[in-house]
């Protein structure tokens, strides 16, 4: 594992993207009973398990004849590899795409111990079975075939990466702006449970509607997707109906001194509902791929959106076909 050249590294590098991407696929696909084209690329390459396998040929390199110095500079590299990819990609995507928060000795749902031990015992195998014979064939290529096909790999893996990196920066995008129009849709209720309990006749009935509104907002906050934004819309829709209501009843000359505010409410209510709905529609090809290809991607912040993008990348089309 000495002495090799920036093109076999590079070529090592490609072919355990494959390998991974390979292993990966198939083992999500047969726990998900269908196929799934895993990963952050669309491509068939996982750059994980390319980084993951130079990594463990570099730090198992001094301890070449102690298999037990092997595994555990194994676990300890590939560990430190997991965490830091983890975090820069939730720093810069705003999504996890694993999460071991589920999972017993884990920190931060990044790494977690069943996880780390496991890599010291791939690492035993990659260095003692699996990069041998591929270590024969890269050496066996005559160095300007290895050359051309490397250079390939390098123009179709750096395309296939741009794209796919703008696409996961275009889904954070899209999860942002789901957030802010729920969030509107929240400060509109908000304000119009006060307007509600303002124009009510006596003190009683505007705590009462006060305090109703409040529990009902604690309520939309703590359940699912479908559910809050169903709810917010319940509640507006309620609110606005009171309202005139309350016009038709009574003469209020608080009403009247806040008409043009309900007017702008209706119009925000109108504008956040639609500007959600076009998110949420996720048109975008590699967009709806990157959700598909990791149905285990998580968000903390944006946990009820990205569900209904995941619920929605999946959705059918008007002829009973899933979209592509």
């Amino acid at each position: 594992m000495s002495g090799y050249t920036i093109v076999q590294w590079l070529f090592f590098f490609y072919f355990y993207c494959f390998f991974g991407w390979c292993f990966e696929s198939a083992y999500v696909s047969v726990k998900s009973r269908r196929w799934v084209n895993r990963g952050f690329m669309r491509g068939p390459f996982l750059p994980l398990y390319g980084f993951g396998a130079i990594m463990m040929l570099v730090v198992s390199k001094p301890f070449q004849d102690n298999l037990v110095l092997v595994y555990f500079a194994g676990c300890l590299g590939a560990t430190a590899l997991e965490y830091v990819t983890g975090v820069i990609m939730e720093a810069l995507f705003k999504v996890r795409y694993w999460d071991y928060s589920g999972k017993r000795f884990n920190f931060q749902g990044h790494i977690c111990l069943g996880s780390s031990l496991a890599w010291g015992f791939l690492t035993i195998l990659m260095t003692e079975v699996i990069h041998k014979p591929v270590e024969r064939f890269v050496l066996w290529l005559p160095s300007q075939a290895l050359g051309i096909a490397t250079l390939v790999l390098t123009a179709v893996i750096c395309a296939d990466f741009a794209l796919s990196f703008q696409a996961a920066m275009d889904l954070k995008n899209v999860l942002v702006k789901m957030e802010k129009a729920r969030d509107e849709l929240l400060r509109v209720q908000k304000r119009l449970d006060v307007i509600i309990a303002l124009a009510a006749e006596d003190w009683e009935s505007r705590k009462a509607i006060l305090a109703d509104g409040f529990a009902q907002r604690r309520e939309a906050l703590t359940e699912g997707v479908s559910a809050r934004i169903e709810d917010l819309k319940e509640q507006i829709d309620e609110a606005l109906e009171n309202l005139k209501n309350l016009a038709l009843t009574k003469h209020s000359e608080y009403l009247d001194s806040v008409k043009e505010e309900i007017l702008e409410l209706k119009w925000k209510y109108k504008n956040s509902l639609e500007e959600r709905e076009r998110m949420s529609g996720l048109r975008d090809f590699f967009q709806r791929g990157l959700i598909r290809s990791n149905p285990t991607m998580s968000s903390e912040r944006f946990k009820e959106a990205l569900e209904e993008l995941k619920k929605n990348s999946g959705r059918k089309n008007s002829k009973g076909k899933k979209e592509s």
